[in-house]
């Protein structure tokens, strides 16, 4: 009966403290998005366990865990409304992998966790897949393999465990180089679900109304990162165009029912800016570029309001080339009937800003001269940049250009195009960003969603579409040195915008740059990159065939070299356990194997008396043996007498 149990024997304490370690840390990513109820079971589940195997305690009742697995399903299905997709089908994982734990008695129980928590771990690349994600799974990856060499090699000590662990994933990096770079790779995120949406990127909307981007304004996260080649544009002309919007309802703009213009003529002047962006993922179809794009990347296009569209919503990090004019001049005759949603305003909204347009239309002789008197308005009535804005009412327009005079660009953008408009002037208003930072350790600009900003444009005959910033009449400061230096200190920032702390500054920028390298050699290694890496080692045109054949004969040349190596350090390792075991085979070729559970001792008994005539010959083997493996005794000439009594050993 012992036999029969010896394999699979309970649980100790000290091995269940090690594998709810690595669970909870496995599971420690997914606080943060499962519902608290989940959160709070699964903290009852482990100190239950905990409490059970302090004491050797009985688990609870299988009818109590079927309870407990119809409540927990009943529960996930009403939060989620599903119990199928990434967030419903990770929150059914945590709760069976807690669940579990109340029928954890034997190893095998144990090595069945392990083994779920490696997939659970898995699960947080479909939230995030930064550096810091990647370390904690290599984290948790080293503690579960840790779990089961404990369960291998109970006697051994914690130290002694890891090591093996961190040894055995050494093991393993060469064959996970090779799946890396030679698996084939298929278009579309690696870790990511279609169902998921992407519902919690950050970036712009499409629609704006009074506190949308300065809201988006105080968050730190990054949009897009470009690397030019060359100088860069000077800060003032790093205006990133994202979505158009015409249609005005009094408080929220949007894009609105804008029929196609007309093919425009326009003239570049100047140098053209050749660059490469790489946008992070934000669920709408913009890709952002500079003012005026000349080169399309593929599956791309270009609106009339020259607004780069992508064929598909950006929901993963993508890479494209760009070529962009700073300075041009659009050409062509006016279309009224285009032009007209241009001129659109919301009945009964705003009478002192109409009046007031009205009155400058009536005292200019051009549209250009409309809009300068607009700037100059905002340039001298004591109008304040700012992210905390009052609340404005129905008539928004007319209590920020009389009352308040404090916004954000979003205020300053929507009342000049609500100006302009009331003047007769065609206007519409542009979201994208404004400025970028160049980061000194890898040269590439960052754009952050604080870079977020709203500017006009005015159709002037004979030029076309014209960009004005009002922002910049009022702040200056905002287009030539960014959001920190143009509002208030008391403003809310995030903490790095404006941080003296030059050392500080100094670790974001080699983290910044440590973080994109990541992005650019692992998260951005699709099939383009992965076909030019493999034409560059010799592979001309590779298809899925070649590199499944390449994958297959790589690893299994890694594999043998790695057995190999095995077997050699076996053999080399230990000079006494060789000669042991050379002569237990002597033996086995004559119908006396050693048991797996058999002692040198009784294994040397047993031999001697099935062989009486070469009893004495095989207890010295076996004294000698035992001697040297388990004396602690190192003579040589001790080995040296038993390397020869097994080589002349024979029955």
């Amino acid at each position: 009966m012992a036999s029969k149990t010896a394999p699979n024997p309970p649980i100790q304490l000290r091995h269940l403290l090690w594998l709810l370690a690595g669970l909870a840390l496995v599971a420690a990513p997914h606080t943060l998005r499962l519902p608290w109820w989940l959160n709070l079971i699964a903290l009852i589940l482990f100190t239950w366990r905990v409490y059970l195997g302090w004491g050797e305690r009985v688990l609870p009742q299988k009818w109590l865990l079927a309870l407990f697995v119809v409540g927990g399903v009943l529960a996930v299905y009403l939060t989620y409304r599903t119990i199928f997709g990434r967030d419903s089908g990770v929150a059914m994982l945590v709760l069976f992998l807690s669940l579990k734990l109340l029928e954890l008695h034997r190893q095998r129980d144990a090595i069945v966790l392990i083994l779920l928590s490696y997939f659970l771990a898995l699960t947080n690349f479909f939230y995030s897949q930064t550096l810091p994600t990647a370390a904690l799974m290599l984290a948790s990856a080293l503690i579960n393999t840790a779990s089961l060499v404990n369960f291998a090699a109970p006697a051994r000590t914690l130290q002694a465990n890891l090591r093996t662990a961190g040894v055995l994933l050494a093991q393993a990096a060469p064959v996970m180089l090779l799946l890396f770079f030679l698996f084939p790779r298929v278009q579309g995120p690696l870790w990511g679900l279609p169902q998921d949406a992407y519902s919690g990127v950050t970036g712009l909307s499409d629609s704006m109304s009074p506190g949308a981007i300065s809201r988006l304004s105080q968050s730190d996260a990054i949009a897009f990162r470009v690397r030019f080649e060359g100088e860069a544009p000077p800060r003032p002309l790093l205006y990133w165009r994202g979505p158009v919007f015409w249609e005005f309802d009094g408080r929220t703009w949007r894009p609105g029912d804008v029929r196609s213009f007309n093919e425009i003529k326009f003239e570049a002047s100047g140098k053209p800016y050749d660059y490469e962006v790489t946008l992070e993922p934000h669920n709408y179809n913009w890709l952002f570029a500079l003012e005026l794009a000349a080169k399309i990347p593929p599956n791309a296009r270009v609106t009339p309001e020259y607004t780069l569209l992508s064929r598909t919503p950006v929901r993963n990090r993508v890479r494209y080339d760009m070529r962009s004019y700073t300075n041009f001049t659009e050409g062509g005759a006016d279309a009224a009937e285009e032009l007209r949603p241009g001129l659109l305003l919301p009945e009964g909204f705003n009478p002192r800003a109409r009046r007031l347009a009205q009155q400058w239309a009536a005292q200019s002789a051009s549209d250009a001269a409309i809009a300068q008197k607009v700037l100059n308005y905002f340039r001298e009535q004591g109008f304040v940049y700012t992210l905390e804005p009052p609340l404005l009412g129905r008539d928004s327009v007319d209590e920020f250009l009389f009352g308040s005079k404090r916004g954000f660009c979003e205020h300053y953008a929507s009342s000049f195009v609500f100006l302009m408009r009331a003047a007769g002037v065609p206007a519409r208003v542009v979201t994208g960003y404004q400025g970028g930072e160049i980061n000194p350790v890898d040269q590439y600009m960052i754009v952050r969603q604080s870079d977020a900003h709203a500017w006009a444009e005015v159709w002037l005959k004979g030029r076309g579409w014209v960009r004005f910033d009002p922002t910049a009449a009022a702040s200056p400061v905002r287009v030539e040195s960014g959001v920190a230096a143009a509002v208030p200190a008391t403003d809310p920032l995030p903490l790095m915008a404006r941080t003296t702390l030059y050392w500080l500054r100094g670790l974001r920028y080699n983290w910044d740059a440590l973080a994109n390298k990541w992005n650019q050699l692992v998260l951005g290694y699709n099939p383009e990159r992965q076909r030019e890496f493999l034409t560059r080692i010799g592979m001309n045109e590779p298809s899925w065939e070649d590199m499944a054949l390449t994958l297959f004969w790589g690893v299994g040349a890694l594999l043998a070299l790695l057995t190999a190596w095995l077997l050699r350090r076996l053999r080399t390792a230990d000079p006494v356990l060789r000669l042991w075991l050379r002569f237990c085979a002597k033996l086995g070729k004559n119908g006396c194997t050693r048991a797996p559970h058999e002692g040198p001792a009784d294994f040397i008994e047993r031999t001697a008396e099935r062989y009486p005539a070469h009893a004495e010959r095989i207890r010295t083997i076996g004294a000698h043996y035992i001697a040297l493996r388990y004396g602690g005794r190192t003579d040589a000439q001790l080995l040296a007498e038993l390397r020869l009594l097994v080589r002349e050993f024979s029955v």
